[in-house]
């Protein structure tokens, strides 16, 4: 008995256990990490995505000025158009009930329980909105 407690006592003191400190650094310089990060991840993340920004319009992501400026003029004439439909069909006072055509869309004016309900459909696609105006404004 004494010989196994003995060699128990010299194997529990010639092998001596050593440890080490770990240390967590993160990598992403918005937590902390080295700021010489940022540019390899930014790079690492732009190399992975595979969807197209669709407001880009061309390499470097900037639009043609004369392309601008079509787009913009057509905005421009739209919204006179629209205003004087408006003025035209509504006139100044309240909206009257009834169905409007105005190009690929068809708009029926009724009045509900809660005001009045405006069912915008696109004539082209079959998609359908619904806005309702309240009685008090």
């Amino acid at each position: 008995m004494k010989k196994v407690f003995s060699v128990c006592l010299l194997l529990g003191v010639s092998c001596s256990a050593h440890a080490q400190r770990f240390v967590y650094t993160p990598i992403n310089p918005s937590f902390g990490g080295n700021t010489f990060n940022g540019s390899w991840l930014q790079a690492a993340a732009t190399a992975q995505n595979r969807i197209a920004d669709p407001s880009t319009s061309g390499s470097n992501g900037q639009t043609d000025p004369l392309t601008q400026f079509s787009a913009n003029l057509n905005q421009q004439v739209l919204s006179q158009l629209t205003n004087r439909l408006l003025t035209s069909q509504f006139g100044q006072g309240a909206i009257k009930a009834g169905s409007y055509t105005v190009g690929t869309y068809q708009v029926n004016v009724s009045p509900g329980g809660g005001g009045l309900i405006v069912v915008v459909t696109d004539t082209g696609t079959g998609n359908k909105t619904t806005i309702t105006i309240p009685s008090g404004l």
